[in-house]
């Protein structure tokens, strides 16, 4: 009997916490609207369980009908794990091998072709060019601007550059091979098959799809330079997650290809994560287009998801993101605030680099309870703004102010290791991500990429 009672007090108290993170993230969600920094929709899952689901935020532009978690986003970038798991797929059947040359399945593209494989694209190390995507409306327009171009970048496989070139090419391969056309693949030979029944690729005028806008509330053009573009429910995004765990659509060898990059801290074609033999254990990516933006974070031991999705991008995704882990581990958790790069990065793109950290000095005596000066994001996020322009001296400063002010913070040092490792700082990327480590023992990724340099 006693036995049974203390059972049922458990049961009772593990129902009354996860009623108390329900009702916190509910509060940090609806404050985070109140404030203007968090518009669209979430879904929180944490030991296989619902924790939170909600849509807050408005459908388009007007603001005047309000979302429902029925309704489909754009991913961005996240949307290109469906061709990469998708030429894995055809690995598998024997249809194409990763080594293979694109000019085997691409007729009429230049001599490059016959030195970019399949694993170039999925890497990014392909060497070709950054088209001007703006001035381009189809694949067919897009297919023809590669052609102009004689020579690439740099040699395939000896460095690392992050475009849409390659997406188009994975999308064109697949077509090429499976006769008929990248969509068709992808909602056939994947969406049904893990009942992604509410997806759909290249959305137009279809009903319940969110459309993106500004805060001037701008709304952007439903157009694609190029095709291949997946928008999602919560339901549907949390279950691609849980077939990528489950190796639903391919094995385990597959996916580890897919989630390796080409160096530490580069993307890769599931985005960035880990896995422990055959396990996938933690699984991150992030996409932004137009004014959409989203976020998906997994530890799929835990049987815990966070999937975060708006129409009105403020880059605040992964202060939410951190606020919630931080609720469901029952520790202390930061609002999350007003972007500093989300409304000043015209100014960022002025400074130089003995600029920034007084400017972002006298930024913060200005406005210190607008924006989010308490949170370490802050910087980081303006580091990794100016490390994706190439600038990796200024996002070293930036990063290395930030250890001075959060020097408790493992993240702040993972970053900072990332900048000097894009640097090509072998020394000082190891001592930071060692650094990250001994602050953060959680850190896998910063593992690996240890483990990784330290073969070198």
């Amino acid at each position: 009997m006693k036995t049974i009672c203390l059972a049922i007090s458990l049961a009772i108290s593990l129902v009354a916490s996860a009623q108390t993170k329900t009702t916190i993230v509910d509060s940090l969600i609806h404050r985070s609207n109140r404030i203007g920094v968090f518009k669209g929709n979430v879904l929180v899952m944490d030991k296989g369980k619902v924790i939170y689901k909600a849509a807050i935020g408005y459908t388009d532009a007007t603001e005047k009908q309000t979302l429902t978690t029925a309704y489909r986003f754009h991913i961005g970038s996240i949307a290109k794990e469906f061709n990469a798991v998708a030429i894995m797929m055809l690995k598998e059947q024997g249809k194409l091998s990763i080594d293979d040359k694109i000019s085997k399945y691409l007729t009429g593209l230049p001599a490059w072709a016959d030195k970019i494989s399949i694993k170039n694209l999925l890497q990014y190390t392909s060497g070709l060019p950054n088209l001007k995507w703006g001035e381009l409306k189809s694949d067919g327009e897009a297919m023809a601007a590669l052609k102009k171009f004689d020579k690439l970048d740099f040699e395939p496989g000896t460095q690392y550059a992050y475009n849409n070139s390659n997406t188009l090419l994975q999308r064109q391969i697949i077509a090429e091979i499976t006769g008929s056309s990248f969509a068709e693949f992808v909602t056939n030979k994947m969406l049904k098959p893990c009942g992604m029944s509410n997806s759909i690729v290249d959305p137009t005028d279809e009903p319940l799809v969110a459309r993106s806008y500004n805060n001037a509330r701008v709304q952007s053009p439903m157009a694609y330079p190029i095709t291949g573009w997946t928008a999602v429910t919560l339901d549907d995004f949390y279950k691609w997650e849980k077939a990528l765990e489950s190796f639903k659509l391919i094995n385990p060898q597959s996916t580890r290809e897919i989630l390796t990059p080409f160096s530490p801290g580069k993307q890769c074609g599931l985005g960035g994560g880990t896995m422990d033999g055959e396990k996938l254990i933690y699984h991150q990516h992030d996409g932004t287009a137009l004014n959409y933006q989203a976020l998906l974070t997994a530890y799929p031991a835990r049987g815990r998801t966070i999937i975060l999705l708006t129409n009105n991008k403020q880059n605040t995704l992964y202060d939410v993101n951190k606020a919630i882990e931080d609720i469901l581990d029952g520790k202390p958790y930061q609002q999350p605030k007003k972007s500093v790069l989300n409304d000043f990065a015209r100014q960022l793109d002025s400074l130089n680099g003995n600029e920034i950290i007084p400017w972002y000095n006298h930024l913060k005596s200005k406005y210190a309870t607008e924006y989010g000066f308490d949170n370490e994001s802050s910087l980081n996020m303006i580091g990794y703004y100016y490390k994706g322009k190439n600038r990796i001296d200024d996002a070293i400063t930036v990063f290395n102010y930030n250890t001075q002010l959060f020097p408790k913070s493992g993240n702040v040092y993972d970053s900072l290791a990332d900048a000097y490792n894009a640097k090509g700082d072998k020394e000082k990327a190891l001592l930071n991500y060692k650094r990250s480590v001994t602050l953060d023992p959680n850190n896998e990724m910063a593992k690996k990429i240890i483990e990784e340099l330290e073969k070198k």
